[in-house]
């Protein structure tokens, strides 16, 4: 299963299909990662997880829909599904003003596209918005689909990944 090395959810793949692979969504935060994190933020609830890929004792499932849930006064974690990147910031957006904290990791090779350029670019690290970013080093091997373990040191995605960070840290 090479899904999520060759970025087969892509727009421009999910376009030609007509929707995403669910599978390639699927990735779970590995927990070398993660950790550190929840340290320093402390989060509240694991906005877009599934019982084998949750981080937080309290998450939200597909069929909970995170995007549906309000996150009003929440420190949240997403690692969203990457074919509904555009969902995902527009809703962080939204509700930046409402919860304690926001913190969403996401693709850093996909800056130029509509939904970093409109949401996140124009307010990044900018005077009195609650927003910045901060590129990690590496690619981390993320776990895959129904809790299989990562991949190979030659089996990372071909991607960076950013934090994008609405709230205070």
């Amino acid at each position: 299963m090479t899904a999520l090395v060759h970025g087969r959810n892509h727009p421009a793949q999910i376009a030609r299909r007509g929707s995403a692979i669910d599978d390639v969504d699927d990735r779970a935060t590995p927990l070398d990662l993660f950790a550190p994190l929840h340290d320093r933020f402390n989060f509240t609830v694991d906005a877009a997880a599934a019982p084998h890929n949750a981080k937080l004792p309290r998450y939200w499932t597909r069929e909970d829909n995170g995007l549906a849930q309000p996150w009003a006064t929440e420190r949240v974690w997403c690692n969203p599904p990457y074919s509904a990147l555009d969902a995902w910031v527009r809703k962080a957006m939204w509700e930046q003003e409402f919860a304690e904290l926001i913190v969403m990791l996401l693709p850093a090779n996909r800056t130029e596209q509509g939904w970093w350029q409109e949401n996140i670019e124009p307010y990044r690290a900018r005077p009195g918005w609650r927003l910045r970013t901060e590129f990690l080093p590496g690619r981390p091997r993320f776990g895959l689909a129904a809790g299989v373990a990562p991949r190979g040191p030659d089996k990372r995605p071909p991607f960076g990944l950013a934090l994008v960070i609405w709230g205070v840290s």
